[in-house]
C-alpha cells in the first residue's frame, strides 16, 4: 500500500519537475542553461490559522505548477520518490503556460 502524505496547516508537497538534459533532437543542454526551478503540487494542508482562530487558506491547488526558491523546503522520501515539503509564503508563485 502506498502512503500518503496530507501537510499540516499551511505546508505544499511539491514534486520536484527535472529540465530536461536533451532536447527532442538530441542536443545535450548544459547545466547552466538549467535556471528554473519549478515543482508539481502534490498535496496542500488546509491552512494556517489567524488570531480569531479563522483559516486562512493555502493560495495553491493539487496539480499546479509552481516556482519554487533556490534553496529550503524539507525532503521528504515517500516509497521511492521524493518530494519537498514548504510553507505557502516559501513558494514564490505558480506558473501558466
Amino acid at each position: 500500500m502506498a502512503k500518503r502524505l496530507i501537510p499540516s496547516l499551511n505546508r505544499v508537497l511539491v514534486e520536484k519537475i527535472l529540465p530536461p538534459s536533451k532536447t527532442s533532437v538530441g542536443i545535450l543542454v548544459p547545466e547552466t542553461s538549467k535556471k528554473l526551478n519549478s515543482g508539481k503540487v502534490i498535496a496542500v494542508g488546509p491552512g494556517a490559522r489567524d488570531r480569531e482562530g479563522n483559516t486562512i487558506p493555502v493560495p495553491f491547488k493539487e496539480g499546479e505548477t509552481v516556482l519554487l526558491p533556490e534553496f529550503g523546503g524539507t525532503q521528504v522520501k515517500l516509497g521511492e520518490k521524493e518530494f519537498l515539503l514548504y510553507r505557502d509564503e516559501d513558494i514564490l508563485g505558480t506558473l501558466h503556460e
